[in-house]
């Protein structure tokens, strides 16, 4: 959620920005910024009558004790005059706080400058690429046809128990996941990331916090009974556990990784596309979130950037980033890097991870701050996937399948136990 300070300070420059998302903003600026000056001579107008409200009631109270009966009931009348205009302009201003919570909650995260001009995928700008697509034996299938054949993924037994989007992993199928959960979290803690179980269900205040809601409230499964939700991602998890918190200064940065199956409706999802590994309702995921001085939030993306390309280059896997243009930035982010992995069985490039920086946009909503001598200023909070499996799955399956096995990379075989499929 932004600042409406910095909305007011900047309302040229972000309106300006905002273009790169394809949205004419500043009318819905204004209108905040306009709402915020209401909401602030509401509230001085509230504490002018509190104060005055407050003065009466001490004079009631020393009229009564000098014996003065008329005059202290012309002020206990006064009085009760005040508390009903308090309680009118009170609601007022409760109400004109809803509506601008409503229209700051609807407005995006301020895209970074880097961020290219663009309308949709189509229009990322690639910044570098790394690996070798392989040359595949002329009888190579895609992963589902090779989960079928070695009897490693069963897609029929998965939607039999809970629907299409939900894949049983089996014997050496289910060990190569393992394997690549407790590859990453290793890789990520010799990072210096610290490792955190958490909820794999969050409440609603949880959701705000990281603008998963009400963003994206229709991909979000939903327990109604309990008002919980189930997580799309750790980073919701995980960043709350910083909500309502002043951090020191020296504290920072906070790193964290952690593990959790994610779980996203992926609703009007459809076609060749989604076939596989390629689209899931349930999947898992090694996430990494940071929290950092605003003055480091950059230089901590790029390495966040470097230590997931260092991951996939340890895979074997070709890869490449991409620079999210306006068209294709989330509602959070400021600046975000798309990793792709080249499925050579598929012929397509298959997105496994996004690593953004959201600025203040979270830790505004979060009421997460920073202490530096006396002054608190909101913190920058980050994310990343490190890494989302099941692509990485389909394509290791594909890109390193021969005629009668797949051949397990290097760097998992400590973790596997086994070196082929």
């Amino acid at each position: 959620m932004l600042v409406v300070s910095k909305i007011t300070e900047n309302l040229e420059e972000f309106a300006e920005l905002m273009l790169k998302r394809n949205i004419d903003i500043k009318p819905k600026l204004l209108n905040i910024i306009e709402l915020d000056k209401k909401r602030r001579t509401t509230q001085s107008n509230l504490d002018n009558l509190l104060s005055e409200s407050n003065q009466i009631a001490k004079q009631v109270g020393e009229l009564y004790k000098n014996g003065d009966m008329q005059k202290a009931e012309i002020f206990k009348e006064k009085a009760a005059s005040l508390k009903k205009e308090s309680k009118a302009i009170s609601e007022l201003l409760n109400k004109i706080a809803f509506d601008l919570k409503s229209l700051l909650l609807d407005v995006p995260n301020v895209p970074n400058k880097l961020v290219p001009n663009g309308n949709s995928d189509s229009d990322n700008e690639e910044i570098l690429s790394g690996g070798s697509i392989p040359k595949l034996h002329k009888n190579a299938t895609p992963h589902w046809d090779l989960a079928a054949k070695y009897d490693i993924i069963d897609f029929e037994l998965g939607n039999k128990i809970s629907g299409a989007g939900f894949p049983v992993y089996k014997d050496k199928g289910a060990k190569l996941q393992r394997a690549l959960i407790n590859y990453f979290l290793d890789k990520n803690i010799n990072a210096g990331y610290k490792e955190i179980q958490v909820p794999v269900l969050v409440n609603e205040d949880s959701g705000m916090g990281t603008g998963n809601l009400p963003d994206k409230e229709g991909q979000m499964y939903y327990v109604n009974e309990d008002n919980l939700y189930l997580v799309p991602t750790a980073e919701v998890p995980v960043t709350n556990v910083y909500r309502n918190t002043i951090v020191s200064s020296e504290e920072l940065p906070i790193c964290l990784t952690s593990y959790t199956p994610c779980f996203r409706r992926e609703a009007g999802s459809y076609g060749a596309h989604v076939r596989g590994l390629n689209r899931l309702h349930q999947f898992d995921k090694v996430e990494i979130v940071r929290i950092e001085n605003p003055n480091n939030s950059y230089k901590a993306l790029d390495e966040m950037v470097d230590h997931i390309k260092g991951i996939l280059e340890e895979l074997e896997l070709p890869f490449r980033i991409l620079r999210l243009c306006g068209g294709d930035l989330g509602f959070t982010s400021c600046l975000t890097y798309d990793f792709e992995v080249y499925s050579a069985a598929q012929k397509k490039w298959l997105e496994v991870s996004s690593v953004s920086n959201f600025e203040t946009f979270q830790s505004n909503r979060l009421k997460l701050r920073i202490e530096s001598n006396g002054k608190k200023t909101l913190a920058h909070t980050l994310n990343g996937s490190s890494l989302a499996l099941p692509r990485i799955v389909a394509c290791i399956l594909e890109n390193f399948q021969g005629e009668n096995s797949i051949q397990i990379p290097n760097v998992l075989i400590p973790y596997t136990g086994f070196d082929k499929i």
